[in-house]
């Protein structure tokens, strides 16, 4: 082990320019991986996004939907409807059947 190190001290010593160059280099490779602008943050940034992508897609078919429904709710027969449904309304001489689930 210590001759493992000891040539690794003469190497440095005889070549220092060259260990410096190395060092820089394996740090700016570890930046380039790990920094704040690295790979990996580059990559779950891309995959945040994707999933934002899909979740705003998701919202605006919604807002299509519910658009359709509010242009739909100013009809006479929607408006019925929602009457007989939500408030248990009826025409005279209907009998009306509530049905509750246990």
């Amino acid at each position: 082990m210590t001759s493992y190190l000891t040539d690794i001290w003469d190497a440095i010593r005889l070549n220092p320019k060259k260990f410096v160059i190395r060092v820089i280099l394996v740090l700016a490779a570890i930046g380039f991986v790990f920094g704040d602008f690295g790979l990996v943050t580059r990559v779950s940034m891309e995959l945040e996004n994707r999933k934002l992508e899909k979740l705003q897609a998701e919202e605006q078919q919604k807002i299509v939907e519910l658009r359709g429904t509010i242009k739909n709710a100013y009809q006479p027969d929607s408006v019925e409807k929602v009457a007989r449904e939500r408030f248990n309304f009826h025409k005279k001489g209907e009998t009306v059947f509530i049905i509750r689930e246990p």
